[in-house]
């Protein structure tokens, strides 16, 4: 294989795309926690970035390292880099302790020893204790294993603050309630695939309509937990409206799929409109967030947006 390739090869290794979306998370964790863009602490900010990414894909190497043989199995994911020969096992071990350590080493030694740790026990929640166990044991897996899934903003509130705070932990709390319905959506589109494999998604255990009973009650939740900034004085009514509105564009799939049982596509436009609500509804946490402050300060007295 040719460089690029060997490259493209281990960068799918590292999932880009969900850990994009996890240091998106961060990020909005990290500016939400500084008060207006000349407050923030720029060191903390940028190795606060690169440590939670490196080890957001060395989590996702191991990912592919424990699950290879799963992959072999899954139309999803049989062409990932491992299962197609691009990468031995060994090279992709000792790539992913290569950048799971360097990351840690950055999050200890140039942001604080909280982020590293908290970040440290995210990897092993996904990549060991979900992967490993959770993942074959319950069809609650995605529920308890979203925990680390849900910690990037609160690792990148804690990189600026060097501490939890409510805050933190809603935002936290958000991401949480978001996996199951996230998830369960594929689960059903690939409900074949991961019984082939043996997975004990709850579409296999509990059946579809159970699931899609889930996926409403977990929207519903999602609706009331992602108000919560707003009701602590976080935020403004920019973000409660907002907010609202997409929960609404959201539940609403979660109601076509229970309405039109027979029509399966709306389990996929559920799955891919949940990933346009996580990376608006922070957005508009973070507009809110900024014109709060500088339009506060424009007036000279905080204007609730």
């Amino acid at each position: 294989m040719s460089s690029q390739s060997i490259a493209q090869s281990y960068l799918k290794l590292c999932k880009p795309n969900v850990v994009a979306l996890l240091v998106l998370t961060a990020v909005v964790g990290m500016l939400l926690a500084s008060p207006g863009i000349e407050h923030i602490p720029w060191g903390n900010f940028i190795f606060g970035t690169v440590g939670i990414t490196l080890v957001s894909a060395s989590a996702a190497a191991i990912n592919h390292i424990i699950d290879y043989r799963i992959d072999e199995k899954m139309q999803r994911t049989h062409k990932r880099p491992i299962p197609q020969g691009k990468i031995s096992m060994k090279e992709a071990i000792i790539f992913a302790i290569i950048i799971g350590v360097f990351g840690e080493m950055i999050l200890l030694f140039l942001v604080n020893s909280l982020t590293a740790l908290l970040t440290g026990l995210a990897l092993i929640g996904y990549a060991f204790i979900y992967t490993v166990y959770l993942k074959h044991a319950t069809p609650q897996n995605i529920v308890i294993g979203g925990a680390s899934g849900a910690a990037p903003p609160l690792l990148g509130w804690v990189a600026i603050t060097g501490q939890v705070t409510i805050e933190a932990l809603i935002l936290f709390l958000i991401i949480f309630v978001w996996t199951p319905p996230h998830f369960w959506a594929l689960a059903i589109h690939r409900k074949e695939e991961y019984a082939k494999a043996s997975i004990p998604m709850l579409p296999i255990t509990h059946g579809i309509e159970y699931t899609r009973q889930q996926i409403l009650l977990y929207k519903i939740l999602l609706i009331v937990i992602s108000i919560m900034p707003f009701v602590i004085g976080m935020s403004g009514w920019l973000y409660f409206v907002g907010a609202l509105a997409l929960g609404g564009w959201y539940l609403s799939y979660a109601i076509l799929m229970i309405r039109y049982p027979e029509q399966q596509s709306y389990e996929m436009k559920s799955f891919w409109v949940s990933i346009w609500y996580l990376l608006f509804l922070f957005c508009v946490l973070l507009v809110d967030h900024y014109a709060t402050i500088y339009l506060g300060s424009f007036f000279g007295q905080k204007v609730p947006f």
